[in-house]
């Protein structure tokens, strides 16, 4: 297939499908005449790129993860990559918990603040 039905199918546009590819994140690409022709492995792959990226990986990152070997995929490198945004993405939502419950703790602060203006603030004369 060509890169309009890859665009298509893949929801990237064909300006970020040539870069992924400038960047070496898609393997060379068979030429059928003067053009290239992506097959269901290259859907693959741009697909994982766009979720990766999705979840906040950088190109930089997915550059160093998706490695190829022989023409394939290190899946493997791919799999350990994504443990560990997993673990990154749980240890933010750990560190959100933490923030709403420090804005909770605000709230029930300011049930014991005067109610007016001209009321003296508590702890201050």
């Amino acid at each position: 297939m060509y890169i309009g039905e890859v665009a298509t199918k893949t929801g990237l546009s064909i300006k970020a499908i040539r870069l992924y590819k400038e960047k070496g994140l898609i393997m060379p690409l068979p030429r059928k005449g003067r053009y290239r022709v992506y097959d269901e492995s290259h859907i693959e792959i741009l697909n994982l790129i766009k979720e990766a990226k999705l979840l906040g990986a950088t190109l930089s990152q997915l550059k160093c993860v998706i490695v190829y070997k022989n023409g394939e995929i290190d899946w493997f490198n791919v799999g350990t990559f994504l443990s560990e945004m997993k673990l990154q993405l749980s240890q933010q939502i750990d560190d959100l918990n933490i923030k709403v419950k420090r804005v909770e703790q605000c709230f029930l602060s300011i049930d014991s603040c005067p109610t007016s203006v001209d009321s003296p603030l508590k702890g201050r004369d």
